[in-house]
């Protein structure tokens, strides 16, 4: 699975093994991209040309493009996909030390490696019955709100439990207006955000700053999902979030910059062209609290008609603001 997700990546997987992978290597591509960053703001003339930074990039990370050359990181948006891209192997690199932690040793039985795999993760997963009513809202939520054409097709339902974050998320409890949101992600990512939650790292960003992501609209979720075969199915992975948005502060056009909500805002939401229909949305009470879950089918929002986002996209700048709820396995 992780060889396929850094295949994908076009990531040279014969120089750059599994087992071989490190938080050095991965600290000194990002060294490596800041410096791409700084020739790419403000180029002179006496600097080291793009093509060159680029290279030191490539042997730093190393790449597969087979015969054809590979491409000199030239814009913002490359330059991002690239920060994007380290991000994951971060991921990657923190699921496989897991993995080879050192077993302590024991008189008891040796642990199923499945069973020992699950220990890892210091999280609680329970499997949905089809039949409860939660399962019917997840999804119905994923129906309305999934792509028109080509919707994910719900396979399995987990409640998840992470361990400590029922403790941190309670820092929040004066907060109001908690919604259940989409996040979409990459397979090879799962484990580690299973084991660390949702983070806010030192090298992302997006159109709305640097904080976490979240959509009312799976069919905006769904296209962050990068899944892999099984037994003749595409699968990918999402995440449900219990969100507390508190005080929302809308925008309507890009910014990058942000990394937190305006004074007296909680949350920061980009405004889309089209929102589930709000006078369809139900609740879930989760420990006690109600949290608002979509039902109804997108809809035209004339107010923010202007809006240079689609779909919406919902932002929280501490990671504590948000608590894992469900994970969804899905046929793509």
């Amino acid at each position: 699975m992780f060889n396929d997700a850094m295949a994908l990546m076009n990531l040279d997987v014969k120089k750059m093994p599994l087992g071989k992978l490190s938080k050095q290597q991965i600290a000194r591509g990002f060294e490596a991209l800041e410096a791409l960053e700084v020739a790419l703001k403000a180029p002179t003339d006496g600097g080291r040309s793009l093509e060159e930074l680029s290279s030191h990039f490539y042997t730093v990370i190393p790449h597969n493009f087979g015969r054809n050359r590979p491409p000199p990181i030239n814009s913002s948006e490359l330059l991002q996909a690239k920060k994007d891209m380290l991000l994951v192997l971060a991921d990657i690199e923190l699921a496989q030390t897991l993995q080879a932690a050192p077993e302590e040793k024991k008189v008891e039985e040796v642990p199923h490696p499945l069973d020992r795999n699950y220990q890892l993760l210091k999280c609680q997963l329970q499997l949905l019955d089809p039949e409860a009513p939660e399962y019917e809202v997840i999804h119905t939520y994923l129906k309305q709100t999934g792509n028109n054409y080509r919707c994910p097709t719900l396979q399995h339902v987990w409640k998840v439990n992470r361990q400590g974050e029922g403790d941190r998320f309670q820092a929040h409890s004066k907060l109001g207006n908690r919604r259940l949101l989409w996040h979409g992600t990459n397979v090879a990512v799962v484990a580690a955000i299973l084991t660390s939650g949702l983070r806010i790292m030192p090298h992302s960003g997006g159109r709305v700053g640097k904080g976490i992501y979240f959509a009312s609209e799976n069919s905006k979720s769904a296209g962050y999902v990068t899944g892999m075969s099984c037994g003749g199915h595409h699968i990918g992975y999402m995440f449900l979030g219990e969100v507390a948005l508190g005080k929302e502060h809308h925008i309507t056009t890009d910014e990058p910059s942000l990394k937190q909500p305006p004074p007296g805002f909680d949350s920061v939401i980009a405004r889309g062209h089209t929102e589930p229909d709000p006078t369809q949305d139900t609740e879930l009470e989760l420990d006690g609290r109600q949290v608002a879950v979509p039902q109804g089918r997108p809809v035209p929002c004339p107010e923010f008609g202007n809006s240079t986002f689609s779909q919406s996209e919902y932002l929280i700048y501490q990671e504590s603001q948000c608590r894992l709820r469900y994970l969804l396995e899905v046929h793509l």
